[in-house]
């Protein structure tokens, strides 16, 4: 019998694995993982399987409620299976069942402890650093300070001979070491699994299998027979097992990600480096060389000139590097130094490139195609394949041309996997809106998560369109479902081409719109109606009732607006303010769209302009109104050409009088200028106004009203506030006086020069 303790993810760990079964060549393997997946085994050799690779195992009544099991292609447990399955070798996994660790706990833990160890704080206490790290302790006591670089140098970057009896050893002595777990359940939980996979490996002796191979974490190693210890009665072993609760489980194979091996994903046994370790193991032969030259092919792809002089270069300096610090081979930390000092030219920000597309890598594992799966993921493989959708970890971003059907199509997928609660990517660019009507940016990025939020998914249906239809009904039928959140929900099923749920859909927002009479409810319902107005003829699922509904949430906004915007403070006035531009931005969309929205009209969008406008108008020149809004409703009704420039200087001039107290004034300037300063920038007067305002203020007055005054002028782009600095430079009228700064005309010759020999003309 061999026991081949291991880490579980480490290309030097893999290797010698591999070698040790070639050369003691078992009748039988075992493997720690979960026992139950023993039925998944044969199924990596399935055509164009490809690892990183996760066992996935969720309760069948509680989808939320799973466990990961990853493998790459450098894990020593995946070495074993894959040379387990291709010489034809029995292989098992001899861990807990998924089906014990998913089952509820039940009060374990009490019932194994007495009283006072129930009431014992050591739950509390932080867990030993010998059970936590073991390879720290090890690395501490060769006198190394980094455990990472300790294993690479006596595992990792190993040649020859074979680790495992001295890692046995090792860990014998540390388990001898070792403290009692930090809470009872811990230790309760470390003894099961340890006694599982002790009986696994007595029944497949008592089997008459004579050469026995177990491939388990290096710390359980001396519990399973490392170094000729004894296994220990079996009867203690089922005891310890008998009457653990079970849960109704399933399990298959879903692909993973480099990302997630990585410790920093917060996975417990990830490694730091695992596009490193990936290299190392598929690449034996010259390493260095080889990661240095896809160093600079990754840089040379973001159009960085990397010559194969900087390169040789490199190589020479990592080698050096081990060399200098004794090291076996260059690790992780020579490669990084290398790049840095030859490559990047010591920009941070490029060696931050290598170490996400190389160090830790975008590798995604592609499942066995026979592994089980839900109805709804297998449909959604199939409409993927057949919209050319192929998942990918790197996150990228799609751009769709909604005239075309196979782009239209992917659109569709993609929100309604949003709807089911399992996105495949989310909108890029403000939604797609700024590539206009007809365009659709998404990024894209397929999330291992995604399987089991497609298992919770699968109680709305075994499609992906009737779940998505399923779940916009559950949606609308919630009492809990406010006024925006449906219209929300209407502008979704139009996206997402969800015709079966728009009936009962509308059915709730028309009750729910006739209920409710909150205004701020009202003024953020009406955008995303306008919005399935305004595009849903573009995708050709444009709702006839949609038009009457916004005509009648608009009605009931603006008569209600007049008692909503009475007595609120500041946070209150910001969150209106907000609600009060994209309800004019809606109103203004519908009422110039060409479409209008079927049943709606061109008519009820002018309408609704009108009678927006009237309110507007109305509240702007209220003196009981807070000062952000009424500064607010000013622009906006200039911006629309409502009011003219004398009008909106006189409600200035009115708002920063001497009589008018200065922060009240500064609320109305934030609330005028949060569009943007590019009204000020090109109208001297309003200028001149505020210009004159802030001369005036005391010491005293001016820092109360500061904060406000940085937080507006911040908005500005660089651009406006710089043309706006120049004006108040220059002065009042400063162009009428001809105090504009000189042309310097030699700067404008070359360009004068270049655009004459464009259109074939000379001076």
């Amino acid at each position: 019998m061999r026991v081949l303790g291991v880490r579980h993810h480490g290309p030097g760990s893999a290797r010698s694995v591999r070698a040790e079964l070639e050369a003691f060549c078992p009748d039988v393997v075992l493997v720690e993982g979960p026992a139950d997946a023993d039925p998944l085994v044969p199924l990596i050799t399935g055509e164009g399987t490809q690892p990183p690779l996760a066992l996935m195992a969720h309760v069948v009544d509680e989808p939320r409620r799973s466990v990961f099991w990853p493998f790459a292609v450098f894990s020593p447990e995946w070495q074993a299976l894959d040379w387990a399955t291709s010489a034809g070798v029995p292989v098992r996994f001899c861990d807990l069942p998924a089906a014990l660790l998913l089952a509820p706990p039940a009060g374990e833990a009490a019932e194994e402890a007495g009283p006072e160890e129930q009431d014992d704080s050591a739950a509390e206490e932080e867990v030993p650093p010998v059970r936590t790290d073991p390879l720290a302790v090890l690395a501490r006591a060769a006198g190394y300070d980094d455990p990472e670089r300790w294993w690479d140098d006596v595992v990792e970057s190993r040649t020859e001979g074979s680790p495992f009896p001295a890692v046995a050893e090792a860990m014998a002595a540390l388990r001898e070491e070792a403290p009692p777990a930090a809470s009872v359940a811990e230790a309760l939980h470390e003894r099961r699994r340890e006694a599982h996979m002790r009986t696994v490996l007595r029944r497949a002796l008592k089997e008459g299998h004579q050469r026995v191979a177990v491939v388990c974490g290096a710390w359980h190693a001396p519990a399973l027979g490392a170094g000729g210890a004894r296994l220990g009665p079996a009867s203690a072993d089922a005891e310890l097992l008998r009457g653990m609760p079970k849960a109704r489980v399933a399990l298959t194979w879903v692909p993973w990600t480099h990302g997630r091996l990585a410790a920093s994903s917060g996975y417990g046994a990830g490694v730091v480096s695992p596009g490193w370790y990936h290299h190392l193991f598929t690449a034996p032969d010259r390493p260095v060389t080889r990661w240095l030259a896809a160093v600079a092919g990754v840089l040379r792809e973001e159009d960085l000139p990397v010559s194969s002089a900087s390169v040789i270069e490199a190589v020479r300096l990592a080698e050096s590097l081990a060399v200098l610090r004794g090291r076996p081979l260059a690790g992780l930390e020579e490669v990084t130094e290398a790049t840095r000092a030859a490559l990047v030219d010591g920009q941070d920000h490029l060696l931050d490139l290598v170490v996400r597309r190389l160090v830790v890598g975008e590798a995604l594992g592609v499942a066995p195609p026979d592994a089980p799966t839900t109805p709804l993921e297998a449909d959604l493989r199939r409409t993927a394949r057949s919209l050319r959708l192929k998942p990918d970890a790197a996150e990228k971003v799609l751009v769709l041309d909604l005239r075309t059907p196979n782009d239209l199509a992917r659109s569709r997928l993609l929100h309604r996997l949003q709807l089911l609660g399992a996105p495949w990517g989310r909108p890029a660019r403000g939604e797609g809106r700024s590539l206009g009507t007809f365009k659709e940016a998404w990024s894209l990025a397929w999330r291992p998560e995604l399987a089991v939020e497609l298992v919770e998914a699968s109680v709305w249906g075994t499609a992906v369109e009737p779940a998505a239809v399923g779940r916009a009904e559950e949606l609308a039928g919630e009492p809990s479902a406010t006024l925006p959140v449906l219209t929300s929900l209407v502008e979704t099923c139009l996206l997402a081409d969800l015709s079966g749920a728009l009936p009962r859909v509308l059915a709730a927002l028309d009750a729910r719109a006739a209920a409710d009479g909150d205004v701020a409810h009202l003024l953020a319902a009406l955008p995303p109606l306008v919005r399935a107005l305004r595009y849903g003829d573009v995708r050709g699922t444009a709702a006839p009732q949609l038009g009457a509904v916004a005509d009648a949430l608009t009605v009931r906004a603006c008569a209600g607006l007049a008692a909503a915007v009475r007595g609120v403070d500041d946070d209150a006035a910001g969150a209106l303010r907000d609600l009060l531009d994209g309800f004019d931005a809606a109103l203004r969309l519908r009422a110039g769209s060409s479409g209008g929205g079927s049943g709606g009209g061109d008519g009820g969008g002018a309408d609704g302009v009108r009678r927006w406008t009237a309110t507007a108008r109305s509240l702007a020149a209220r003196t009981d109104v807070h000062g952000l809004l009424t500064g607010r409703l000013a622009r906006l009704l200039l911006d629309a050409g409502d009011l003219d420039a004398d009008q909106v200087g006189a409600r200035l001039s009115l708002a920063l009088t001497p009589g008018t107290p200065p922060g009240e004034g500064a609320r109305w300037v934030e609330g005028f200028l949060s569009g943007g300063g590019a009204v000020l920038a090109h109208d001297e007067a309003l200028l001149a106004l505020v210009d004159s305002w802030l001369s005036r203020l005391d010491t005293s007055a001016f820092l109360d009203v500061l904060p406000l005054l940085r937080r507006t002028f911040g908005s500005f782009s660089p651009t406006e506030r710089r043309d706006v600095g120049r004006r108040v430079r220059r002065g009042p009228h400063a162009e009428a006086a001809g105090a504009e700064e000189p042309v310097d005309t030699a700067l404008a010759d070359p360009v004068l020069d270049t655009v004459l020999l464009l259109l074939g003309a000379t001076r």
